[in-house]
């Protein structure tokens, strides 16, 4: 049950190849997060936003917080990976940001962001080409290089994922 709650979706697997079909279905799931995320917290109330997902998960106003800095991130590493070789990539503490003060903000804030974030994403995404999609990030705490396409399908299943803790946070 704990593993259901933790990750509703199940856990990533990153794909054994890559189709068109599979490009257009995460692109799409990407430009419709933000407003599956907003339609899905929209009439809760500030207890319900504070209402950890899961016995000691993040309320659901950090999952949405989260959901923006992690996607502010992925555009960042998407473009280094487009404007540069094999870069480096930054890693950054998850759960020590989910504790910064900003946080506590009401999830509008990272509403916007969200939007704005995936519009460059859906357009930067339209555009490349499948050589642009084999370009890798070197990640440090995995010790590997990671092909943009790769990280395509981990962003669309990550907003999969944090979506499912929202609304299952109250629809059981």
């Amino acid at each position: 049950m704990e593993e259901t709650l933790k990750y509703p979706v199940g856990k990533f697997v990153a794909p054994l190849s890559y189709t068109d079909e599979d490009f257009r279905n995460w692109i799409a799931e990407i430009k419709a997060l933000p407003g599956l995320v907003r339609a899905a917290v929209i009439g809760l109330n500030e207890h319900q936003l504070n209402t950890p997902y899961r016995p000691g998960g993040w309320t659901v106003k950090q999952v949405v917080h989260h959901l923006a800095d992690s996607h502010m991130n992925a555009l960042m590493r998407f473009k280094l990976a487009l404007t540069e070789e094999n870069p480096t990539i930054k890693p950054y503490d998850e759960p020590a940001w989910a504790l910064l003060p900003d946080y506590r903000l009401p999830v509008e804030s990272s509403l916007k962001m969200l939007e704005g974030i995936h519009q460059h994403l859906g357009a930067l995404f339209e555009s490349l080409t499948e050589e642009q999609w084999d370009r890798t990030f070197f990640h440090p705490q995995h010790q590997s290089s990671v092909p943009l396409k790769r990280n395509l399908a981990i962003y669309a299943w990550h907003g999969r994922h944090h979506l499912a803790h929202i609304t299952s946070t109250f629809n059981g």
